[in-house]
C-alpha cells in the first residue's frame, strides 16, 4: 500500500501526522501538488510536482493509484474515482470515504455547486480543523495502516 496525498490543500498539521505515520509504519507516502513543498528527509516520503491547472494533481493521483492504496483528500470527486479504482480515500478530518457514502456526498456537493452558481449566497467554508478532527484523522489513519500490515 502507498499513501497518496492531494497536497495542494492538505493542512500542514495533517501532513505532519502523515510524515510521522510514514516513518513509523515504513509506508511509502507521496505528496502530489502543483507547487514546490518541503518534506522531511526520509526514504518513505517523496513529492511529485505537477504542472499548474485545474485537477492536474487529481488526475495524476488517479492515474497512479493502485488497488489498496490510500489517498488523503478533501476532494469528493477525486475520492469517488479512487474508490472506483479499488483504493481507499480519507479526508483530512478523518472521514473515510466509502462506496456506501460517496454517492450521497457527491450529490450534496453537486447540489451546493448548483446553489452557488444560481446566485444563492453561501457564507464561509468549512470550519478550521479542530483537535477532535486531527485525532479522528490520526486514529483512522492508524487503523488503516494496521489493517494493511496484517494482510
Amino acid at each position: 500500500m502507498k499513501i497518496w496525498v492531494d497536497a495542494d490543500a492538505c493542512p500542514v498539521v495533517i501532513k505532519e501526522i502523515l510524515f510521522r505515520a510514514a516513518q513509523r509504519s515504513q509506508t511509502e507516502t507521496i505528496l502530489v501538488a502543483n507547487h514546490a513543498m518541503r518534506i522531511p528527509p526520509s526514504k518513505f516520503i517523496s513529492r511529485l510536482q505537477v504542472s499548474s491547472g485545474f485537477d492536474v494533481a487529481d488526475d495524476e493521483i488517479v492515474k497512479r493509484v493502485e488497488k489498496g492504496d490510500l489517498v488523503i483528500t478533501a476532494d469528493i470527486p477525486l475520492a469517488s474515482e479512487v474508490i472506483d479504482n479499488g483504493g481507499q480515500a480519507l479526508n483530512p478530518r478523518g472521514e473515510l470515504y466509502t462506496s456506501e457514502n460517496i454517492r450521497s456526498l457527491l450529490n450534496v456537493r453537486d447540489f451546493m455547486d448548483t446553489m452557488r452558481s444560481s446566485g444563492v449566497e453561501m457564507s464561509g467554508g468549512p470550519p478550521p480543523l479542530s483537535q477532535s478532527d486531527r485525532q479522528n484523522f490520526a486514529n483512522n489513519l492508524d487503523r488503516i495502516l494496521a489493517q494493511n500490515k496484517s494482510r
